[in-house]
């Protein structure tokens, strides 16, 4: 059975086998889900990936969004106009659609709003490890916290009940180990969407202008007590087992922790926190004033500590609370069970158990070390072609700001082409301020996708301050690193329907840039020449190098029944220079003794190595030498 009528089949009571994120959109759609907006974006991508292959079998409107700010703005006015909505981003999205949020909580809903914020511990596939948690203190946000995916598919449907209760968003925030944990899922009932959308028009609510923020801030105010007595009485908040030792955790933690306590064989009462805002104070007051210690067990910030110790102030409290702040947890990273484990042994001065220690030592002795494989470009893919002619044209004398992308792994070598990023959108802007101060060629890198999510404003920056930026869109007709979702260049939309596209180079030439030129990267010499055209360019000037990703490219001829033509190094005319491998480094491209061979399965049939060898020792597979 597939992932669409997993999600759309009304079969409550039966089984399957969900990733965290999967369940999310299956709670969506049993919540009667109406409408649902993202911006792609790991470790979040699955919800929305899911929820478009399900939109055909759905009764609900599905949206991939320039960004995550507009996806936030689809979703909040849906929900104003009576359409229960789900919004879906990671961590550093929230950053993005924070300008919206924080109004969105002002003004509230009138049919569900749920705002899936998928934070990333560990800095597996994100720029920083922000805890979101503390979103929803700043905006004043309810927010709810799974630990695993079954409670990920039902807090989603808590969410749109509560929201719908007090009228106001609610932020359904999970981290990269419950999003992407696989289990067993039990689904419920899929509720019929209420297809009752209208808009009320109420402007004194809705629209924020001074004097009304000013009278909706103290509702909001209210709205938080409100929540506050539901995070009381909240069946999230849950107390287990008895004990002298007081345990308080939330999210994945949770799990940690039991399993830790099972392996020290330490008894303990364990206060799991679904709700993480507002805090139920009154209850964990009462917890910790019964307990000779307390130990808290979260991942990043000190958030559930901190308010632990202040809950505890003001009723003069005196029960130890230990966690990150003895340093028992460290702020940085993903918690683990060993590391979970290894705390709390601390913490309470017992040590790790022999046999765990044994494990560890056996372990050490059998393990034959993998060598680091850090991750790379694809073989074939035209970024990797992009950069090479690049760095040939400006012979690497220039600064190479970079964005958010497939694109970012330039950094490693052999084309070491990324000197700077801050964000999706960074690059162009990043660029403007470099050119303001410094006397040389700055050449920022854009993907296609991120383009259109924050790149054009930096663009018009350009244009509008004559900073003589030159600006590469590497456009591989694809949102690649995050799953191959459709933008606003492919025209094709979440509902699955195609339209016309947006031209990059129009909308370039569209802010006033006077240099736009269009370059194939598998035809290296034309790019080279035109990216030294744009560098001497008096002005901003940007070049689209297009080609698409060799995965899709790939995947397209063998469902097209369309030969991929391997490449091979003629090891008789090989002269041993290795610009394949020190300069363009292909993945296919390997060393046999003294000379260059490329791998077969891994060639795309791209050419580039071909084009750039000095000795012309490379060529196509002859057609009666293919497998």
């Amino acid at each position: 059975m597939d992932i669409a009528e997993i999600l759309t089949k009304d079969e409550p009571g039966k089984r399957h086998l969900l990733l965290g994120n999967e369940a999310i959109a299956r709670g969506a759609i049993e919540a009667g889900l109406e409408l649902a907006s993202t911006y792609p974006g790991t470790p979040s991508s699955e919800i929305g990936d899911s929820l478009f292959r399900a939109v055909k079998q759905g009764k609900y409107f599905f949206e991939y969004c320039t960004n995550e700010k507009v996806a936030m703005e689809v979703a909040g006015a849906a929900a104003v106009a009576n359409a229960r909505s789900l919004v879906i981003m990671k961590h550093v999205g929230l950053n993005v659609a924070s300008d919206a949020f924080m109004t969105l909580n002002y003004i509230g809903v009138r049919a569900g709003l749920v705002i899936v914020s998928a934070d990333d511990p560990g800095c597996w596939s994100s720029q920083n490890e922000q805890d979101n948690r503390l979103y929803a203190m700043l905006g004043d946000t309810m927010m709810l916290e799974p630990a695993d995916p079954q409670e990920a598919k039902e807090m989603t449907i808590a969410a749109f009940d509560l929201s719908e209760e007090l009228e106001q968003p609610v932020l359904l925030r999970v981290t990269t180990r419950v999003s992407h944990t696989r289990a067993g899922v039990e689904l419920g009932p899929i509720r019929e969407p209420r297809n009752n959308p209208n808009f009320e028009r109420d402007p004194f609510r809705f629209v924020t202008v001074p004097s009304v923020a000013r009278i909706r801030h103290p509702i909001l105010v209210e709205k938080v007590k409100q929540a506050t007595e539901l995070s009381e009485k909240s069946e999230w908040n849950r107390i287990y087992d008895k004990g002298r030792l007081g345990i308080i955790t939330s999210g994945v933690s949770f799990n940690y922790v039991m399993e830790a306590l099972e392996a020290l064989q330490i008894k303990a009462a364990i206060f799991k926190i679904g709700m993480t805002y507002p805090l139920p104070k009154k209850k964990l007051q009462k917890f910790i004033a019964s307990k000779e210690q307390v130990i808290v067990v979260e991942e990043l910030k000190p958030y559930l500590e901190n308010h632990a110790r202040a809950f505890s102030q003001e009723e003069s409290i005196i029960t130890p609370i230990l966690g990150k702040s003895q340093g028992y947890f460290s702020e940085i990273g993903e918690l683990s069970p060993r590391k979970v484990m290894e705390g709390i042994a601390q913490a309470l001065g017992k040590e790790i158990p022999p046999d765990f220690r044994a494990i560890d030592e056996k372990f050490s002795e059998d393990l034959v070390e993998s060598p680091p494989r850090p991750p790379i470009l694809c073989a074939g893919c035209p970024h990797r072609a992009t950069f090479y002619e690049v760095a040939t044209a400006t012979g690497r004398k220039g600064v190479y700001p970079t964005d958010i992308g497939c694109y970012t792994l330039a950094i490693q070598p052999p084309l070491e082409m990324a000197d700077l990023l801050l964000c999706m959108g960074s690059s162009i802007g990043t660029s403007c301020g470099l050119t303001a101060v410094l006397d040389k060629p700055i050449i920022g890198a854009i993907g296609d996708s991120t383009f259109f999510h924050s790149g054009i404003p930096g663009l018009v920056n350009a244009v509008y301050n004559q900073h003589p930026v030159k600006i590469i869109v590497v456009d591989n007709h694809t949102t690649a690193m995050t799953g191959h979702q459709p933008h606003p260049g492919t025209g094709i939309t979440g509902m699955g329907v195609k339209g016309q596209g947006i031209s990059i180079e129009e909308v370039a030439r569209g802010v006033g840039i006077q240099f736009v030129k269009v370059i194939n990267p598998l035809k290296v010499k034309e790019s080279i020449r035109a990216i030294r055209e744009a560098v001497s360019f008096d002005g901003p000037a940007v070049i689209i190098s297009r080609s698409p990703c060799a995965l899709v490219e790939r995947a397209r001829k063998r469902r097209e029944n369309e030969p991929i033509i391997p490449y091979e190094v003629n090891p008789e005319v090989c002269q041993g220079c290795r610009v394949c491998i020190d300069k363009l480094g292909c993945a296919a491209a390997i060393w046999e003794g003294e000379h260059a061979a490329i791998d077969s399965d891994l060639c795309s049939g791209c050419g580039v190595c071909a084009e750039i060898c000095p000795y012309k020792a490379i060529r196509e597979i002859e057609i009666n030498e293919r497998v």
